[in-house]
């Protein structure tokens, strides 16, 4: 390495210590702003956890705001000292391990924190929706199957259309061949009879499911309502709570009207449940037709009882609506619940504590560019005008004090002896 170029190095180092006196003398306040920032912020997640709001849960919010200010600002001042100091790869890997680890640290208790002071009531609210939207879906499910079932009005009413169509025929004796109201007829009527008031009984639960899917919808339409009015979340969520218990009441009610059950237990009972009359036949050939018609229309009343209960099976296959409870949680843990809804807000949250470890590579990246820049030079080159002073003054200052010195320790000069006058004579 030539002087020429030694020398550029050493001017480069000294222009980087240069800019690094400068920032120095601010870093630490903009450290403790950022730290005291997070604090806030954390003060604000705290808050909204803690159930109670006297002085004690004031305190215990402050303690650790504060204790969090602190850590925060402790340790990225150890990192932004100790990083670029030290030299080797090991040091350097054991503090980028403590790094990350005190990174996670902060996270854990402070960013998330953070994060539900930015974006906390924005995320309940995000719950609230979202619970509309599961409230919605299991009240139009429940509806319809609720409708469903009511359509099994019109299998009821044909079957017992058949049957009485089956009994006029018999009444006119295009059937058993015996014109009247016998034995047959009496069996077609009993069956048409019961169909009848099953279908009657049908007909009556339509007002109630209509009546449930209105009120259920008038509710669903203020808990959106109260997903987006203006105000303190907390006091929208009790709301919306009551609300949401009178929603699943009526989901559940609109389950229980379902006809479907009733429908198959009564098309089972349709072919079970036969009262066969004694045949009235005038002679033993009549008695054998009625007893013939009699099984024939059993067969067909069987056939039409295994319709009417596949239908009603099929009714009651259809999917359940989903068990739907709505659970109030805090605006801290509704930011993690829907964590991806809020990512700029995290973003910000972490950016704010983990942002000083942008300023420790800095740092490192310029020590490293110094003692680069220093590399290969004599102390002689590396003296600054002011260094150089000094010293020059501290060698006259030494020289000074030497001869001082000096002097005290020589003897002391030896006194001429006194010359004694001659006496004249």
């Amino acid at each position: 390495m030539t002087d020429e170029t030694t020398a550029r190095g050493v001017r480069h180092a000294r222009e980087l210590e240069g800019h690094l006196s400068w920032l120095d003398t601010f870093s630490g306040t903009a450290l403790g702003v950022l730290a005291t920032a997070s604090g806030i912020y954390t003060y604000l997640g705290v808050s909204s956890l803690l159930d109670e709001n006297g002085a004690m849960s004031a305190f215990a919010a402050i303690a650790y705001s504060v204790a969090v200010s602190v850590g925060i600002f402790v340790f990225w001042s150890y990192m932004m000292r100790l990083f670029p100091a030290v030299r080797t790869a090991r040091a350097r890997t054991g503090l980028l391990g403590a790094m990350a680890l005190g990174s996670v640290a902060i996270v854990a208790m402070s960013s998330w924190l953070n994060a539900a002071a930015l974006a906390g009531s924005a995320a309940v609210e995000q719950h609230l929706a979202k619970t509309v939207q599961d409230y919605q879906g299991a009240l139009e499910q429940a509806h319809e199957i609720a409708l469903s079932a009511q359509g099994l009005e019109r299998d009821v009413a044909r079957v017992r259309q058949s049957f009485e169509d089956l009994s006029e025929q018999e009444a006119t004796g295009n059937l058993s061949g015996l014109a009247g109201r016998g034995a047959v007829f009496r069996v077609l009527r009993q069956k048409s009879e019961e169909l009848a008031g099953l279908e009657a009984q049908i007909a009556t639960q339509s007002p109630l499911v209509q009546s449930a899917f209105t009120e259920g919808n008038q509710i669903l339409s203020r808990m959106r309502a109260l997903t987006v009015e203006p105000g303190p979340v907390e006091a929208r969520s009790v709301e919306f709570s009551e609300q949401a218990v009178r929603l699943a009441g009526l989901i559940a009610q609109l389950r229980q009207l379902s006809v479907a059950p009733l429908v198959e237990r009564a098309a089972q009972d349709l072919a079970a449940s036969v009262v066969l009359p004694e045949l009235d036949g005038n002679s033993a050939e009549n008695r054998t037709a009625q007893g013939a018609t009699i099984t024939s229309v059993l067969e067909v009343l069987a056939q039409r009882a295994a319709t009417l209960e596949r239908a009603a099976q099929t009714v009651m296959a259809l999917p359940a609506p989903a068990d739907t409870t709505y659970t109030p949680i805090s605006s801290a843990d509704a930011v993690i619940l829907y964590a991806r809804n809020f990512v700029p807000s995290w973003a910000g949250a972490i950016a704010i504590d983990l942002l000083p470890a942008v300023l420790v590579f800095i740092l490192a990246i310029t020590q490293s560019a110094i003692r680069s820049g220093r590399e290969g030079a004599v102390v002689e080159d590396t003296l600054t005008l002011a260094e150089l002073r000094a010293a020059l003054h501290a060698m006259r200052d030494m020289e000074t004090l030497a001869a001082a010195l000096s002097d005290d320790s020589s003897p002391p000069a030896e006194k001429p002896s006194p010359v004694t006058p001659l006496k004249s004579t």
